[in-house]
């Protein structure tokens, strides 16, 4: 059905089982579950299908290493799960990459681990060997049952400076495992929904689609024509991301704050020292802040990354000048005598991390989990299940948690 056919039959008959605002990778994810149940689905995106966070993702499709010390082992558990069905139903666009963590110490880490698990610490603090030996090993043991990539391995300080001469010297160990990257993350997100929509004739799909509450019913703006058309859903799936609580409020969903989200800000680098330096793998290290830094060869570039820092507008979310010096910092400390010039960095990004609200002061610790809230519907405002959180590795699963609540709450059964 192409836009003009959508729109008409809007106009015909305006009542949807359910309409899922915002075309990101989730939204697009839960619009495929209902839409191959057989339900009557809308999906409305404001802009560009995966247009927002769904496009300025770090590039990593992982586990979360660093989530096992903040005692989220169902997360990584389910997000290697989810890696590993990606590397095999879509190796157009998930590949393996060999991961090498550069290690400083032997013993650190180990107390203030324990404390941050038992949440009593939210300072980060530098994780030595065992540390990290630790959090390998249950990487390895959580995907024993499917082995699809190699398990780690350690290096001494000669290996590693044989591999990576320029590395920081001051180097004691080195580990290497694997997770995978996804080469363009919003080209799988709209070949997902063109493969639903071929599937799926009756399921339809607007971008460039606002939505906000009407006189009468919920109104859908094409921002193409200029032209409105009232809409009548059952219930409503907003799965905008870091934009949840500005929905909620244009579409009169009576809720709570429910956002808390971060900007990641990365660079892409045209260096080619330290691209060769990288001898093909992501480096996954830490800054002298104690925050996880990120670099891998990336279509020819280096892609370095990220910052974590609080936002209230995602729409004015920018990688400003300071997050620039922070993330050139981070490199001179892993690669100490490669010097990266302003005319190396050939372009920037940002994406909004939909975390939910919190008050913890160190942003590192805020769960990394999804989960779906719904509020009541209250006059011509139907209910609306609000998809908060989540990692892009895991968009599959959110989504099919998110169609299990809505079916049930449809009275459906699961057809497929």
């Amino acid at each position: 059905m192409n836009r003009i056919q959508t729109i008409t039959s809007l106009r015909e008959s305006p009542e949807v089982d359910v309409l899922v605002i915002g075309g990101g990778i989730n939204g697009i994810s839960v619009f495929r579950e209902l839409a191959l149940q057989g339900v009557d689905v809308l999906l409305a995106e404001k802009g560009d299908y995966c247009g927002g966070a769904s496009a300025a993702l770090s590039r990593m499709v992982h586990g979360g290493l660093r989530y096992l010390e903040n005692g989220e082992f169902k997360l990584v558990r389910e997000s290697l799960l989810e890696r590993d069905r990606l590397l095999r139903n879509a190796p157009h666009y998930v590949a393996p990459l060999p991961t090498t963590v550069p290690i400083f110490d032997l013993f650190s880490g180990i107390a203030n681990g324990a404390v941050r698990f038992l949440g009593l610490s939210r300072r980060p603090g530098r994780r030595g060997a065992l540390v990290i030996k630790t959090g390998l090993a249950m990487y390895d043991f959580f995907t024993a049952a499917r082995r699809v990539v190699p398990t780690h391995k350690f290096r001494s300080r000669a290996e590693t400076l044989k591999v990576w001469p320029a590395i920081n010297p001051a180097i004691r160990n080195s580990a290497t495992y694997y997770d995978a990257w996804v080469s363009h993350p919003e080209r799988l997100g709209t070949e997902m929904l063109r493969d639903t929509m071929k599937e799926k004739p009756s399921a339809r799909a607007l971008n460039y689609a606002r939505v906000s509450l009407g006189d009468a019913s919920l109104v859908l703006n094409d921002r193409l024509s200029g032209e409105t058309v009232a809409v009548k859903p059952r219930l409503i799936v907003n799965a905008t991301g870091g934009w949840i609580d500005l929905t909620n409020s244009a579409i009169g969903a009576v809720a709570p704050k429910l956002m808390g989200g971060t900007k990641g800000s990365h660079l892409i680098v045209d260096n080619r020292e330290l691209h060769d330096a990288l001898d093909g793998h992501m480096i996954y290290y830490e800054n002298e802040d104690g925050r996880i830094c990120i670099l891998f060869p990336y279509l020819g570039k280096v892609l370095v990354g990220s910052t974590d820092i609080r936002v209230d507008d995602p729409d004015q979310a920018r990688c400003e000048d300071d997050e620039r010096q922070y993330i050139r910092q981070s490199l001179s400390f892993v690669f100490p005598e490669i010097e990266i010039a302003d005319s190396d960095i050939v372009f920037q990004f940002t994406g909004v991390r939909p975390l939910p609200i919190s008050q913890d002061s160190f942003t590192g610790r805020i769960p990394r989990d999804h989960f779906c809230e719904l509020i009541e519907g209250a006059g011509i405002v139907p209910p609306t299940l609000c998809m908060i959180g989540g990692k892009w590795t895991t968009f599959r699963s959110f989504g099919e948690l998110a169609a299990d609540i809505v079916l049930e709450r449809l009275c459906r059964q699961r057809i497929v």
